[in-house]
């Protein structure tokens, strides 16, 4: 069957834009690896809004860098088996904060010094842009 458009839609018209999903089976494999390991004070932030960049971010905490690999490690372990891709980690050296880029979705975890220090859930959950100063009145 031919679709065909109706009169009082021009065929040029955009179709209004709509911010993407988070995946749906990535946030749960994600969400279920870190609480295997036991990671502390999950938080998920949706960013959409705020960047282009990648659409959620996934924030935890760990208590050793020993652990923090460990979740790192998991988590990519998991994501794979889902049949994802990890695009890459960072930070697995030193340990105390790791970064794992799942492309839409970006998994930071951190020891509570560092994530106390760096505070990034408050940081993307605030403006990006100082607010601009009140118009002032022309009239003397």
């Amino acid at each position: 069957m031919n679709a065909s458009l109706s009169p009082s839609t021009p065929a040029s018209a955009p179709e209004p834009m709509t911010l993407p999903a988070v995946p749906s089976s990535l946030l749960p494999t994600v969400l279920n690896a870190l609480e295997d390991i036991k990671a502390k004070n999950i938080e998920v932030l949706d960013v959409r809004t705020l960047t282009s960049l990648f659409d959620t971010l996934v924030i935890a905490s760990a208590d050793s860098t020993r652990q923090t690999r460990a979740l790192a490690h998991h988590v990519a372990d998991e994501v794979r088996n889902a049949g994802r891709k990890v695009l890459s980690m960072e930070g697995l050296q030193s340990g105390e904060w790791i970064l794992v880029d799942l492309g839409s979705l970006i998994v930071h975890l951190m020891q509570p010094t560092v994530r106390d220090y760096y505070d990034l859930s408050s940081l993307w959950k605030g403006p990006l842009r100082p607010a601009s100063p009140p118009a002032q009145d022309p009239t003397p």
